[in-house]
């Protein structure tokens, strides 16, 4: 009977609310979210997008800086134990109260088979449910070691409701590398300021606002329609008519001329994340290459002959057209530990290239498979190109397959790749999501998750543990420092640059460009 009373109060706000002004913003992206189950993907657009309609227990401000969202308060209990008190008073979109029960099942279920964010969860050994203050709910995180940054890691990661899941049989994530769905790939049930009205994949995407949200709004949207537009031109000519309001990224070529129309402008600024190449170091014989019997991206001279031969100011000038900035690590400013002194590039060096595939016993190059996205990040396809360009003049042969991401992520998240385009932008905004989730030896907990060739190196793993549970900021940094410093040695991934973010947008809207690329619609006012 309560939820029954709440609901027809909600329906009596939402009546109220329809009474003023129906503000409708209209965005469109490149690409398009996976599916609705916030646990699916930990891609950047994907938790953006599900992000509007799913709330984490610790969030982030318009600075990026901690805050509280379904948790209101967090503190360590013990070196090992967090305890989080809930936010009393908070319901789902389909009125049922938030719970602690429904916080320990989305951590099982974020931690479980099928789910993408396993690098978040990898550290925790346990989370249950605990007496609140004043009688209010809380649950308890434990963590395998000392894990001070555990309210970061945490904040990419979605509370669902438990009953929900269980009636839809979406109790597993949905499972993009062996082709699953649910219930989840198409519905949703979320605590968030905006709630999922329609969904079409690769078309269309409605949100509506949740009129029983537990905060007050600063924004005046009252529906979003998210519209994926994977061809460049024709996102540009939509905005340009009028058809949406809000698009990104703008295509390097037409940010002038956008900036240029009265009716329109540009937000620009620098992203946290990183584009590198990865290989396949686990196999023997690699999965697509005319080599027999070897994997020449064992061999450091080889992954360093490849780094050598990318002219990456020709990729920087021509192909982003000045918006990126050359990267030697697999982080860079603006991310915390990031050493700036040894952010410098190997030289550019055809000669050097060739010598150093000779000496590793490949003196006529060789052909492989490269896979690469071409609908995720700024100029994706053509970075891959250029790219290709450029291994040819050593002599390896490049099997392109750029591909749209609905295609593209299963298959190298699958590991059935042999050399990759990938961007990444750490969730915690801390050296040590780098190192847990892409750096780091794979493990069946999660740990390098997103290590897709299996790079792998002993003392890395054993300072990203110590990363992890080190609370002296001075000997933390020094840790990380050391961590990057091998991989860079290694040459374990081949850094390309950090990409600039570009929104374009009618001159009537205000919004909040946060440097990971996240669209928060809470914080977008129409004018």
């Amino acid at each position: 009977m309560r939820v029954d009373l709440w609901r027809i109060a909600v329906v009596l706000l939402a009546l109220l609310a329809s009474t003023a002004q129906a503000v409708t913003l209209r965005v469109a992206n490149q690409g398009d979210a996976q599916a609705m189950d916030p646990h699916a993907l930990n891609e950047a657009l994907q938790l953006s997008l599900l992000g509007n309609v799913y709330e984490p227990l610790v969030g982030r401000d318009q600075k990026l800086a901690l805050t509280s969202a379904l948790a209101t308060r967090w503190s360590p209990t013990s070196p090992t134990v967090w305890r989080f008190e809930l936010r009393r008073g908070v319901r789902f979109h389909d009125g049922t109260p938030l719970t602690a029960a429904d916080v320990v099942f989305s951590f099982q279920r974020a931690a479980g088979e099928g789910s993408d964010m396993r690098s978040y969860t990898a550290s925790i050994k346990a989370v249950r449910a605990v007496g609140g203050e004043g009688g209010g709910n809380a649950i308890e995180i434990e963590t395998n070691a000392p894990f001070p940054i555990l309210p970061d890691v945490i904040a990419n990661v979605y509370i669902m409701s438990r009953a929900w899941c269980e009636a839809n049989q979406a109790t597993r994530p949905v499972d993009r590398r062996k082709g699953i769905e649910n219930a989840a790939s198409f519905k949703a049930n979320g605590t968030g300021p905006f709630q999922l009205k329609e969904r079409q994949p690769g078309t269309r995407t409605v949100l509506t606002r949740f009129a029983g949200y537990w905060a007050p709004l600063s924004t005046n949207v009252t529906e979003v329609v998210f519209t994926p537009i994977a061809n460049d031109s024709t996102r540009v000519a939509a905005l340009l008519s009028g058809e949406i309001d809000l698009m990104e990224p703008v295509p390097l070529q037409d940010i002038e001329r956008l900036k240029a129309n009265p009716a329109l402008k540009v937000l620009q600024g620098q992203e946290l994340r990183t584009i590198f190449l990865g290989m396949d170091q686990q196999r023997d014989e690699l999965l697509y290459a005319d080599v027999k019997g070897r994997n020449p991206f064992k061999d450091r001279r080889v992954r360093q002959a490849v780094y050598q031969a990318i002219d990456i100011e020709a990729i920087r000038i021509r192909v982003m057209r000045g918006a990126a900035t050359p990267a030697a690590l697999m982080l860079g400013p603006g991310v915390n530990g990031y050493p700036a002194d040894l952010d410098r590039r190997l030289p550019y060096d055809v000669a050097a290239a060739k010598r150093l595939l000779a000496e590793a016993g490949y003196p006529s190059g060789f052909e492989v498979g490269m896979n690469c996205p071409n609908d995720r990040y700024v100029n994706d396809a053509k970075i891959c190109q250029a790219v290709a360009a450029n291994l040819a003049r050593i002599g390896v042969r490049i099997n392109l397959q750029a591909e749209a991401k609905v295609t593209y992520f299963p298959k190298i998240l699958r590991r059935q790749t042999s050399l990759y385009l990938l961007g990444w932008t750490p969730g915690t905004y801390d050296a040590h999501d780098v190192l847990s989730a892409v750096l780091a030896t794979p493990t069946e907990q999660g740990q390098g998750q997103f290590n897709l060739g299996w790079y792998s190196n002993v003392r890395v793993d054993a300072l990203t543990s110590a990363v992890q549970s080190e609370t002296d900021p001075a000997r933390r940094h020094l840790l990380i420092r050391e961590a990057l410093e091998l991989h860079a040695k290694d040459i374990g991934h081949i850094p390309l640059h950090q990409q600039a973010l570009a929104w374009g947008m009618k001159k009537n809207i205000e919004l909040v460009q946060p440097p990971d690329n996240m669209m928060p619609f809470k914080w977008v006012v129409v004018k």
